[in-house]
Order: C-alpha cells, then sequence, then structure tokens
C-alpha cells in the first residue's frame, strides 16, 4: 500500500476528509520550500503537492503562472525539486508527496529517469498534466512498479469513457477540476460538483479530491462534504504573494490550519 492509500485509509478511519495543498518549488525562494512542506503538514495539510516550475503551464491561472516565473528566475528545475523532497523526507517518512506539472521536463529527463529519481527521493505520486490516459498505459505501470501512484485530472467535460480509461490507470486518488477554466478561476458550485463526483464514482474506486477554486475554510468545509479531499494552491499562492518572506512560513501554516478546523467542524 502506498503512502497515499495509507493516508487516505487512516482518514477514513477518523471519518475525515483529506486536505491536499499546492505550492511552487522554489517560489517565493528556494531556501523556504522545504521549510513551507513542513508548516503545511504542521498546520493538518495530509498530503503535499510540489508544483514543478515549468515555463508554459497551460493549466494554470496568473497566480501560478507567477509562481513559475519567480521559480525559474531562480533556475529551479526537476532536479532541484526532487532535493527538496529529499530534504523533506529527513524529517517526515509519512506525509505523501505528490508532483504535479508537465509532460516537457519529464520527456527531457527521460521516464525512467524521471521514476527513477523521483522514487528514491520519496516521491509519493504524480500528476502530468498533458499526459492525456489513454497515451501513456507504459509511463503508470512504471510509476505503479517503482511505488508510486500515477494521477490524472478530470474536468466537468470528461465524457464517460475518459472517466472509465482514468478509473483503468490510475492509483492514489484521483483529481477532479471543479471549474472550466484555469486554476483559481471563478466560484465553485458544490451541488453540479456533488452530481459529477456521483456520476464519476460510478466508475472510479478511488478516493476524489477536488480542485481549482477553492478559496476559503466555508467552501472548503461544503466541498469536503461531497468529496475525499479538498485541494488548494492558488489561494495559498497569493498568501506567499501578501507576506514578507520572513513571515512567510508562519502566514501558510496560519492558514492552512484555518481550512483543516473548517472542515472538522462537525
Amino acid at each position: 500500500m502506498s503512502r497515499i492509500q495509507s493516508k487516505f485509509a487512516a482518514l477514513t478511519a477518523q471519518h475525515k476528509k483529506a486536505l491536499i495543498t499546492f505550492i511552487t518549488a522554489g517560489d517565493p525562494a528556494p531556501a523556504l520550500t522545504v521549510p513551507l512542506m513542513h508548516a503545511m503538514v504542521a498546520g493538518g495539510v495530509d498530503i503535499l503537492e510540489l508544483g514543478v516550475p515549468f515555463s508554459d503551464p497551460m493549466a494554470e491561472g496568473p497566480v501560478i503562472q507567477r509562481a513559475c516565473e519567480r521559480a525559474l528566475k531562480f533556475n529551479v528545475g526537476l532536479r532541484d525539486v526532487f532535493g527538496f523532497v529529499r530534504e523533506f523526507r529527513l524529517t517526515d517518512a509519512d506525509t505523501p508527496v505528490v508532483l504535479m506539472g508537465y509532460a516537457n521536463p519529464v520527456e527531457r529527463m527521460g521516464v525512467d529517469t524521471f521514476i527513477a529519481q523521483a522514487a528514491e527521493a520519496g516521491v509519493d505520486g504524480a500528476i502530468v498534466v498533458d499526459y492525456p490516459p489513454e497515451e501513456c498505459e507504459d509511463f503508470t505501470a512504471k510509476m505503479r512498479a517503482a511505488g508510486m501512484d500515477p494521477i490524472f485530472l478530470l474536468s466537468p467535460t470528461s465524457t464517460e469513457a475518459r472517466i472509465e480509461q482514468v478509473a483503468r490507470v490510475s492509483s492514489g486518488f484521483s483529481y477532479y477540476v471543479s471549474l472550466k477554466g484555469v486554476t483559481g478561476a471563478g466560484n465553485i458550485d458544490t451541488e453540479e460538483v456533488a452530481q459529477r463526483i456521483a456520476a464519476i464514482r460510478k466508475h472510479v474506486k478511488l478516493p476524489i479530491g477536488v480542485g481549482f477554486g477553492i478559496r476559503d475554510g466555508a467552501t472548503a468545509k461544503a466541498v469536503a462534504s461531497v468529496a475525499d479531499a479538498v485541494v488548494i494552491g492558488s489561494r495559498i499562492i497569493q498568501e506567499l504573494e501578501n507576506t514578507p518572506q520572513d513571515r512567510a512560513v508562519e502566514a501558510v501554516q496560519a492558514f492552512v490550519a484555518g481550512i483543516r478546523s473548517a472542515m472538522d467542524e462537525r
């Protein structure tokens, strides 16, 4: 059982939903990445998503695009991301870490090298946004053979055939994008999300996380009532943009602790 699967099993036993958070590796400064990861765990985060900086992040809105640009100014690349995970693992052997990024850096490194180095660093899963599930069965098989979970996105426009394909090749959890558009845009219609998740569950037996557009405790609590996990990214990046770096770690921990508290309210 992977760390991701173990985490969801433990949360289910506690009648809790998972809080998953995203930051871009290297933003706002490389020295802050690992302290931010630890701070989010201390604030109650269950699974960490670490974004791999990329110059053309097609699924991202302006907030995460800016985060990628800041990280790239520090020349943060995939090997640096592995280094952050290795450092994190020195003092946290339990919290799952998922890399989220795009095919170009993976292909440039080489799939086999990427998988080997990710596993060695302590990565638990990967979301490669522009890897369509029907075209990367070899990749997903190699990921699982290395003990990592390949995770795929589903959206309001996903067809039943696409949902069935994701159900066949993915593991760990499935990530439902609640909005038509990019990260950080719009407001979530919880009732519509509930209807879509019900349709997805007919085929996908994995836990389902919901992201894109969750910005506060009230929305997180509402989404947690219909999903297995809540994913927050852009709002955390905004917290980093609006806070001096010497207070960034403390501010992010306080923010995610508020989200965790709202999700756990009965």
